[in-house]
């Protein structure tokens, strides 16, 4: 069997070549595979496609491609599943924090049934505002996507080819992996691993772009927030309803009560500001629309080095 290790790469010329040494020492420990390295570099401003030039120079079974502008880690992700060939699919990070050297951990789990096996931290070394922005996107795919709850998401996973295969057939802009994932196979689990302490640089996700992420989530893959919103209009005009129907009852009970001014005004905010936030939705909705109909692309490869004739476009 073949194993295929995914890596997006940003900014991480001073930590890839380490990531590299793990992939090959763990290899050593699993003679019953091959394997092969495909490093997306997503327009790194650093010399990081350099380090992979020279990576791939050095090894034919590492493959590089290099996109012509930022889009995404999860585009990346993409751009590396279908320059992939093997039987199995490594996602993993570029910065040292996801332990390359405890891969066959997640592929001896995979030997026993499993579709998709996630890393589990046991000690998540990631900034707090990492880590809320984390918490956030486990909420939305619990709440949007029907994530079981007792299911650890990472960005360190792997996963059998047919599910690969699925997941390549998106072409569309805005890729969620994690969303694609779940719609595709529902007999995931988790291993735990150590997460390191960062050496070298920051994140690539500031907790802007971990909110896109979440918003990219439920919007791609889910209408949950539109029907929240339905709802929402409908106990909305119920609760206006109702107020009326007491308003017209005090008036009788109580002939003096003055008119509520301020009451007023403070619905008409309220109703004002949830249809303004209901509009907003709906247009985040048509707007994607929009421009999956003029084909924007998921990613465009700019340079590619160690291309395969033999990368795999079936969907066995």
């Amino acid at each position: 069997m073949k194993i295929s290790y995914v890596i997006p790469c940003y900014h991480s010329s001073k930590t890839l070549p380490g990531v590299i040494k793990e992939i090959k020492v763990n290899m050593q420990k699993m003679q019953n595979y091959e394997y092969e390295i495909v490093l997306v570099n997503d327009c790194s401003s650093d010399n990081t496609f350099d380090v992979i030039r020279a990576l791939c120079s050095e090894n034919t079974n590492i493959i590089g491609i290099s996109l012509a502008k930022n889009f995404g880690q999860h585009a990346a992700l993409m751009a590396g599943y279908r320059n992939s060939s093997g039987d199995i699919v490594v996602s993993l990070d570029d910065d040292g924090q996801t332990p390359a050297d405890e891969a066959d951990r997640l592929i001896l789990k995979l030997e026993e049934g499993y579709d998709v096996v996630y890393a589990e931290y046991e000690n998540k070394r990631h900034s707090f505002f990492r880590n809320i922005g984390s918490r956030m996107n486990s909420a939305m795919t619990v709440t949007m996507l029907d994530k079981p709850k007792d299911l650890y998401i990472s960005s360190y996973f792997a996963a059998r080819r047919f599910v690969i295969d699925e997941i390549v057939k998106y072409e569309n802009p805005y890729p969620y992996v994690t969303g694609l994932v779940l719609r595709t196979t529902k007999n995931i689990c988790n291993v735990k691993v150590t997460h390191r302490v960062r050496v070298n640089g920051q994140s690539g996700y500031s907790f802007r772009k971990l909110v896109h992420l979440w918003v990219n989530g439920f919007t791609s893959f889910s209408v949950k927030p539109l029907r929240f919103a339905s709802v929402s209009g409908v106990m909305t005009a119920a609760a206006g309803f109702v107020y009326a129907v007491w308003t017209i009852i005090k008036k009788f009970v109580y002939p003096m009560a003055p008119v509520g001014w301020s009451s007023t005004v403070a619905i008409i905010l309220i109703l004002g500001g949830m249809i303004l936030f209901v509009l907003g939705m709906i247009g985040e909705y048509v707007g994607r629309i929009y421009i999956c109909m003029n084909k924007s692309p998921q990613y465009v490869v700019k340079e590619q080095m160690n291309e395969r004739s033999s990368k795999r476009t079936d969907y066995e």
